[in-house]
């Protein structure tokens, strides 16, 4: 694909949660429709031209879906290489295959990023459990013992704080293959959001700082409070993963701050919670950015023209959307989720908090 996608055209959507759902209202202003494809509840579809509701498994669901689209791109990662393949026999998919394989698997991911020269946690493959002793050498400990695949929001992880508390820990993951991860000492979590077209060309947003709860992201500040420097290498970081992978789209990659410089944690191949703040501080907010980017357009100027403070609504907390809507420089971002559960993501605000 060399031109732009023309308007009219059809994305399809993998995933029917909030991502997805804001992901095809950008698509909407650009003149596309948007096709979600998920399995159970979809936010998305209540904002899309079509739906297909069927598991990632249904192969022929899937080729129906994919004849239907005229490019498809995602909002969740965990998708059967099987699938992919069939998706990839007739549209094409941003970004690639190459991205998900690698982020898919956290011993994979860390790999990729170790080879690329950049600091990571010490890490190690935990197959069985008489691998434990042999992993928990290499990292040290404390250390937290996570999945290998499908893990988020803090799921399919069990920290370890001495040798002899890692066999009961290794145990909660229920035989999944896992990796075993040495603690970072930091003093800040922060993310980047970048994109890269498919002539290559890069923009990221600013870093924003993070403060997760229960494992959960509750806000992201924009500035971090960060020297220039630091800043800089962030948005280095990002670019050279966005350009390693050969990437078309938006990445979230999540950084820690210490002593010895950046530390990757994990990377995102999609929109991601932590860039909800470029609604209210960029011309570009990050789900467009991924459209223009998937579609051929050219980039957005990541600049920020506001300093915003991104809050998760969470479970119960979607009760104060309408109190915080009342606050000068607040914007509210619902999902349109029919029933509030501990832990769910309801919602966000974004809170201008002043000029950049």
């Amino acid at each position: 694909m060399t031109e732009p996608l023309p308007p009219g055209s059809t994305i399809g959507i993998l995933g029917g949660g909030q991502l997805g759902r804001m992901l095809s209202m950008a698509a909407a202003r650009l003149g596309y429709r948007c096709h979600i494809y998920e399995p159970g509840a979809a936010p998305a579809a209540d904002v899309a031209h079509a739906r297909t509701q069927a598991p990632y498994e249904d192969l022929d669901a899937l080729r129906r879906f994919a004849e239907s689209c005229d490019l498809i791109t995602y909002e969740f990662e965990n998708i059967p290489a099987a699938s992919l393949d069939v998706l990839a026999e007739t549209t094409p998919l941003f970004p690639d295959r190459r991205a998900l394989e690698v982020s898919q698997d956290r011993l994979t991911e860390k790999t990729f990023l170790a080879g690329l020269g950049l600091a990571t946690a010490p890490f190690a493959p935990i197959d069985t459990p008489d691998d434990l002793p042999a992993a928990l050498a290499a990292t040290g400990t404390p250390a937290i013992l996570k999945t290998r695949r499908f893990g988020y929001d803090g799921k399919g992880q069990a920290r370890v704080m001495t040798p002899e508390d890692a066999p009961a820990a290794l145990a909660t993951l229920q035989g999944a293959p896992a990796i075993a991860e040495g603690f970072v000492r930091f003093s800040r979590e922060i993310s980047v959001i970048a994109a890269r077209g498919r002539d290559g060309s890069v923009a990221a947003y600013d870093p924003g700082e993070n403060v997760h709860v229960d494992g959960i992201l509750s806000t992201t500040t924009v500035p971090a409070a960060l020297p220039l420097k630091l800043r800089t290498d962030a948005v280095l970081v990002a670019s050279r993963i966005l350009t390693a992978l050969d990437y078309t789209g938006v990445m979230g990659v999540e950084l820690f701050v210490t002593p010895q410089g950046l530390v990757v944690n994990e990377i995102a191949p999609r929109v991601h919670n932590s860039g909800h703040w470029t609604q209210a501080g960029c011309a570009v907010d990050q789900f467009e950015q991924h459209i223009r980017a998937i579609a051929g357009w050219p980039l957005g100027n990541g600049a920020r023209h506001a300093n915003v403070v991104m809050e998760n609504l969470i479970g119960a907390d979607v009760a104060r959307a309408v109190p915080l809507a009342a606050e000068p420089g607040v914007q509210v971002h619902l999902y349109g989720k029919a029933q509030a559960r501990p832990g769910r993501k309801m919602g966000h605000v974004n809170r201008v908090t002043g000029p950049a």
